[in-house]
């Protein structure tokens, strides 16, 4: 098993102790009704060409995939939002990770709905040194074929946890995207995706540096 799954399994245990079994229930019915919809095969697959994007960083700044590409391979990293723990463990990850990647001649992109001042305090907190963009309205990611409603059963249990997708997103849609991570390569082309419903499973990093 590797670092960041054993941490995430760490996660998993600790969630499992301190959350009352209600919501354990919801959040599982929840991935089990996402994966009732095919995901995997119904997004974006590799080979397939990735559309451009132009999205504004944690400060403001539009990023142009244009310009992204002229330094060779993009790794795009797709995550739900700084609210939620497993994605924050897979970005301290990619950053304790990020001189390897650089190695391999590739960028690293990350990508949420929320918006810039969420995604600029997530890097400040976690030293993260790689941009990270919002996708307002998962615009992009709809592209992708990687978004989701989250259903009206799971909401009221978000927000008892004070999770308010809507002071996070700016507005009241309550889609996300489904963690994925795709390599797409000089010629816009993706060379890998990782993609999973449930959340809780996230990339294998050795895997994604091979792929480079």
């Amino acid at each position: 098993m590797n670092i960041l799954a054993k941490q995430l399994e760490h996660l998993n245990q600790e969630l499992s102790s301190q959350l009352p079994q209600e919501i354990l229930n919801a959040f599982g019915k929840s991935i089990e009704d996402l994966k009732t919809k095919r995901m995997e095969e119904n997004s974006i697959q590799i080979g397939d060409q990735m559309p451009e994007f132009s999205l504004p960083n944690a400060l403001g700044t539009l990023i142009n995939s244009e310009e992204i590409f002229k330094n060779g391979k993009v790794i795009l990293a797709f995550y739900r939002g700084s609210w939620c723990p497993y994605c924050n463990l897979e970005l301290k990850f990619l950053q304790d990770n990020l001189s390897r990647i650089k190695e391999k001649g590739a960028t690293l992109i990350a990508i949420s709905p929320q918006s810039p001042d969420h995604s600029l305090s997530l890097a400040e907190k976690n030293n993260l040194e790689f941009e990270i963009l919002t996708d307002a309205e998962n615009n992009f990611a709809q592209k992708l074929g990687i978004v989701f409603q989250l259903q009206d059963f799971v909401l009221p249990y978000y927000k008892g946890l004070g999770i308010h997708l809507s002071d996070f997103n700016k507005n009241n849609d309550n889609t996300l995207p489904v963690p994925a991570v795709f390599v797409i390569n000089e010629n816009k082309v993706i060379t890998y995706k990782f993609l999973d419903v449930n959340y809780m499973n996230r990339v294998d990093v050795e895997d994604l540096i091979k792929a480079l």
